[in-house]
């Protein structure tokens, strides 16, 4: 029997995330139901627990949940380029592994603009968080950074840091790799010719853990990364051909 690729893939990269893993997996296969859907989960060489957690997930839910794991630490952006390479589904669905991107808006939009036919030329919907449940000096660092980015790279994204993403896969596959890049989905997206749009959806409070990033480390890298993205967005996009039947031809 021929094998048939799932509609939809959710990735999860995983850093230290114990006792978030199994409860997060679950509410993703329950909101989910009815939908052909896999699971890919990358441990980003976390020392705690999250890895006898995605042993015990594997067990679970067996041909449902794939799981690769970094033999070294490399980032979030190389944790979701190692499970990109082993999804299946015609769309990946990006979640952040803390539990703070609700699932349900997963369903939501998933029924909303893919099941009723999303345009050929969307190649990402990108989350807007409608709360934050970080300080509000955290608050008022990402407002800060995103208005930079937005005047800098024109890409009229207002929430980038939501870790929230539904993209084509297609269209992800278009994308370079850098560290980092991550943060830069909207810009690079729409550097490859597809179209962006964003929806609003829930910011939960963490589980358990606590975040991996502090102000440094944004701040410093920040700067770095939106200066290379800045050269990168000013030498163009791809060339697409006409003969080709590559949707973009549409935009």
């Amino acid at each position: 029997m021929q094998h048939l690729p799932p509609d939809l893939s959710v990735l999860i990269p995983f850093y230290n995330e114990e006792g978030n893993i199994l409860p997060l997996l679950g509410e993703v296969i329950a909101q989910l139901e009815g939908i052909s859907f896999e699971i890919v989960c990358v441990n980003d060489c976390s020392d705690d627990k999250t890895g006898s957690e995605l042993a015990e997930a594997l067990e679970t839910w067996p041909g449902m949940v794939k799981v690769f794991t970094h033999k070294d630490r490399k980032g979030k952006s190389a944790a979701l380029f190692t499970g990109l390479r082993g999804v299946e589904g015609h769309w990946v669905q990006l979640l952040d592994g803390d539990g703070q991107n609700d699932p349900a808006d997963c369903r939501r939009l998933f029924d909303k603009h893919i099941l009723n036919g999303a345009p050929n030329t969307l190649g990402l919907i990108a989350g807007r968080r409608t709360s934050r449940n970080d300080s509000g000096f955290k608050w008022l660092q990402s407002r800060l950074a995103n208005g930079i980015r937005r005047f800098c790279l024109k890409d009229d994204a207002t929430d980038t840091g939501c870790g929230f993403k539904l993209l084509r896969t297609r269209a992800f596959r278009d994308l370079p790799f850098f560290a980092s890049m991550h943060r830069f989905f909207p810009a690079l997206i729409k550097r490859a010719g597809w179209a962006v749009i964003e929806e609003p959806v829930n910011d939960r409070e963490r589980w358990h853990g606590k975040s991996k990033y502090g102000f440094l480390d944004r701040l410093f890298a920040g700067l770095f990364d939106l200066i290379g993205m800045m050269w990168l967005v000013r030498r163009g996009g791809y060339g697409i051909a006409l003969e080709s039947d590559d949707p973009r031809l549409e935009n």
